[in-house]
């Protein structure tokens, strides 16, 4: 793919994806334009100073609602590629404010499927999260009902050129609603809140997952849910990185939060293949028309096959969380996001 010759746009642009992702490409492989779609003016007049608009460069701002299809339908005017970051992701956000949720979660998620269908999109990705996977909240059912959406939509999109995929990945370092910018905190205090002792998480970091879903855009055909190897930690271990001065204070398991997180289930095992960093989900029997690709050398997994934090073969010991959060001396994209 020649990123010159696109016309980019990111729904929710400037939140922890938004901005390392615009960052990514302007660093590494400029589009002829680079939309950052949001809803926040305050959010982009900041990312404005960092990132500037204007002549001789390809970012522009666009202030807008996924929950408003007419603003959609104008923003996408002339876009080739849409990455979809835009959700409210905050559980207990979600589990008190339910319709507000779905609103932007589900019906938005619809609002970008028909505004890119209308306008000639060629591709959209969608990101998504381990927590749509046999879902027990509210946010992760409205991300699961999403990911359906944005799965069939390459059968509503017809013989048209829109194609439609799905990026699902888990907890994000240094993104907003982290648990590392409540340790770095809480770490004055002498105790650090830990909901489970048992709790384990898949992790990635803000580069890595930028990396992934660009990888993905050239791979996808439409119909895939691409889910990358990633490693496991243990919420214990990452407040002895931290703050091994600490004591924990066990304060419980929250509502509709799990002991541990599935980036594929069982059921999923049967249509997906394996490659060596990834693996993809094949669209179901709904989508005849899709066929390998670039995705041909990808090997079956075995029946039965799960992919769980707790069974996960690669796990982060606490020296590495550290020197993935930068408190070993390095520098650290993770730790200036969690930060601020």
């Amino acid at each position: 793919m020649d990123w010159q010759d696109q016309s980019v746009l990111i729904t929710g642009g400037t939140g922890s994806f938004g901005k390392a992702f615009v960052k990514f490409m302007l660093e590494n492989q400029p589009p002829r334009r680079l939309i950052i779609f949001s809803r926040d003016e305050v959010k982009q007049l900041e990312m404005r100073s960092q990132f500037p608009d204007g002549e001789g460069s390809p970012v522009r701002y666009f202030i807008g609602d996924v929950r408003d299809k007419q603003r959609l339908l104008r923003a996408f005017h002339g876009v080739d590629v849409v990455i979809h970051a835009a959700a409210l992701k905050q559980v207990p956000t979600a589990e008190y404010n339910p319709l507000e949720v779905i609103m932007t979660n589900v019906m938005g998620a619809a609002n970008i499927i028909d505004a890119a269908i209308d306008r000639g999109v060629k591709q959209v990705m969608a990101l998504s999260t381990d927590k749509a996977v046999n879902p027990i909240n509210l946010y992760g059912a409205t991300k699961l009902c999403a990911d359906k959406l944005f799965i069939a939509a390459g059968v509503y999109a017809g013989p048209r050129m829109t194609r439609f995929a799905v990026v699902r990945y888990g907890n994000v370092m240094g993104s907003r609603g982290s648990v590392i910018p409540l340790f770095l905190e809480r770490r004055a205090t002498g105790a650090l809140p830990i909901t489970d002792p048992t709790m384990t998480r898949f992790w990635i970091t803000l580069d890595q997952a930028v990396a992934f879903v660009n990888r993905c855009l050239r791979l996808m055909q439409g119909g895939e849910i691409f889910v990358p190897k990633l490693p496991s930690m243990r919420l214990t271990d990452l407040a002895q990185s931290i703050a091994p001065e600490c004591r924990h204070e066990i304060i419980g398991i929250r509502p509709g939060e799990k002991l541990h997180e599935v980036l594929l289930t069982e059921d999923e095992a049967r249509r997906t293949l394996e490659f060596n960093e990834f693996f993809v989900v094949q669209p179901g029997s709904i989508m005849g028309w899709w066929q390998n690709g670039n995705l041909n050398r990808g090997k079956p997994v075995p029946p039965g096959f799960n992919y769980k934090s707790d069974t996960n073969e690669c796990w982060l010991s606490v020296e590495e969380l550290r020197q993935m959060i930068g408190l070993d001396g390095t520098e650290s994209h993770t730790l200036r996001a969690a930060m601020g």
